[in-house]
């Protein structure tokens, strides 16, 4: 599963080099990470989520076969862009 969310990933991004996924292994679920260049990230998701959901989708039927849950997510960098609400202190100056 994680081969094919590589696989997938890396088709559809500008920066291929850049998608990192980790595997994270529970009892019935298991979360795939995935990391990538933040300009990637809109093309991964798709219009209004398309993209992601069909990833899913796919991800799920094929995590049924193994009687196994999974959740993929997609990791924003810590710098990434300013949640709600928050600005930054340059826009204050007078």
């Amino acid at each position: 599963m994680k081969a094919f969310i590589e696989y997938v990933v890396k088709a559809l991004v500008d920066h291929p080099e850049q998608v990192d996924v980790k595997e994270v292994d529970g009892e019935r679920v298991v979360v795939f990470e995935v990391r990538l260049n933040p300009a990637d990230i809109g093309k991964v998701i798709g219009k209004s989520g398309r993209t992601i959901m069909a990833i899913r989708t796919l991800l799920t039927s094929a995590a049924a076969k193994h009687s196994k849950r999974a959740m993929l997510e997609i990791i924003e960098p810590e710098s990434g862009r300013p949640k709600g609400g928050e600005e930054s202190p340059s826009e204050h100056a007078d």
